[in-house]
């Protein structure tokens, strides 16, 4: 036993290694998209602040509509399928923006069209993807695992939205697009490299019927005494955030006349932040407790995310970049831990509907925020709109206060199982 055991650790870390190149390419892509999208609206179509919120809203609006129902329909394909076809989905749908430009065909509605199919494919692609991890990690290591695996999501956060800055410079937002088709053809090939992962078992409640196996991942979360104030704090983080994303192109653009690489840069920020998140969430969750930190980090995250609405012409731009960077390391760093306790405490065969009602409540926040902040910006000014998606996040550190993650060291002590 002990021969072998180094042997299939080394295999294992070679699966988890080839697991995160493919969606560490995917990522660097994704960046320099969340660059290019919105700002193939603002300067390619010459869109209003409203109508680049669509873009933004569209990508983030299928967690609301497909979110629940696609955790079941995950638990019934293979997971490493599923997450090379969604792949190869987005490639081919990203490619159409390009040929349309080429042709002279492109249109607002068209980019807010492909935004959404992309939304649609990455839902299916995130609930396989984080379910398939822990197949392939122990538990012992998930809150490591998370860590790099966040920690790579952000340094490529971090050069990728200041590259696709500059390189939307060079060649245009709409010839940057291409970047992001390209990683997602490269991280289909590698996951096709990977094994998949032994048949998942299939609980007797609810099969055959979807709404009944939606409604058992939905009560598990409701009464799990963790897991809930947490989703609901991930869900006001990610309306104030949906708010942000949606404004940061058109207020440093059109309202202090920054150049788009300014965006890149306010993006570059934000992925610095979320690599030191990354990078700190496994050491202070050992040195002070996993459910200690978030509520620090969340009392942090409220205070620093207000330096981004004091921003302004000239050297005030700095403090956007600074509140970006501080803000998105304390939501990355609680994240890490949440996600980490999601795929420790809940069964094997519940974890694909767990994670997709998780993501549904927290994402589908995401674009009413941006929405929200397109018709404040629209009716008072980008400022106001700015000012009122910081505030939101503000409310975080309340929820966990007043609930029983203050009273614990660790958020797994909280098991469903534990007395209490």
């Amino acid at each position: 036993m002990r021969v072998h055991e180094p042997v299939e650790k080394r295999e294992a870390a070679r699966r988890f290694w080839r697991w995160w190149s493919a969606l560490t390419v995917s990522s660097a892509g994704d960046a320099v998209t969340t660059v290019a999208l919105p700002l193939v609206a603002v300067t390619a179509l010459g869109a209003s602040t409203f109508e680049a919120s669509l873009v933004v809203a569209a990508r983030f609006a299928a967690w609301a509509l497909i979110g629940l129902p696609a955790g079941v329909v995950v638990e019934r394909f293979p997971l490493r399928q599923t997450q090379i076809a969604m792949d190869v989905l987005r490639a081919v749908v990203l490619a159409s923006v390009p040929i349309a430009a080429l042709l002279d065909a492109l249109t607002l509605a068209h980019v807010v069209l492909v935004s959404a199919a992309v939304g649609f494919a990455g839902v299916f692609f995130d609930i396989a993807n984080a379910s398939f991890l822990p197949s392939i990690v122990p538990e012992d290591e998930l809150t490591a695992r998370n860590s790099v695996t966040s920690s790579s999501i952000a340094a490529t956060q971090l050069g990728g939205p200041a590259a696709g800055g500059l390189l939307i410079q060079a060649v245009g937002a709409v010839a940057a697009v291409v970047v992001d088709v390209l990683s997602y053809l490269v991280s289909a090939v590698l996951l096709t490299g990977l094994p998949s992962p032994p048949p998942r078992p299939r609980p007797d409640e609810g099969r055959g019927s979807l709404w009944s196996m939606i409604g058992v991942g939905l009560r598990y979360v409701a009464r799990h005494p963790v897991m809930r104030p947490s989703v609901l704090a991930a869900t006001i983080v990610n309306f104030g955030a949906g708010g942000i994303l949606a404004l940061t192109a058109p207020y440093l653009v059109t309202a202090l006349g920054f150049g788009p690489e300014w965006v890149g840069f306010a993006l570059a920020a934000e992925g610095a932040g979320s690599l030191a998140g990354a990078a700190l969430a496994p050491i202070t969750a050992r040195w002070w407790g996993s459910a200690r930190t978030t509520v620090v980090v969340a009392l942090f995250g409220a205070a620093t995310v207000l330096l981004m609405p004091l921003a302004g012409p000239g050297w005030r731009v700095a403090l956007f970049l600074v509140g970006n960077g501080l803000f998105a390391g304390a939501v990355v760093l609680m994240s890490v831990l949440w996600r980490t306790h999601r795929q420790t405490v809940t069964p094997p065969d519940l974890l694909p509907r767990v994670l997709a009602t998780v993501r549904f409540v927290s994402w589908s926040a995401f674009p009413v925020g941006s929405l929200a902040a397109g018709g404040v910006a629209t009716l008072v000014s980008d400022h106001t709109a700015l000012w009122l998606s910081c505030a939101v996040v503000c409310v975080v550190p309340v929820v966990l206060l007043t609930s029983r993650v203050r009273s614990l060291r660790d958020l797994v002590d909280d098991r469903p199982n534990s007395s209490g």
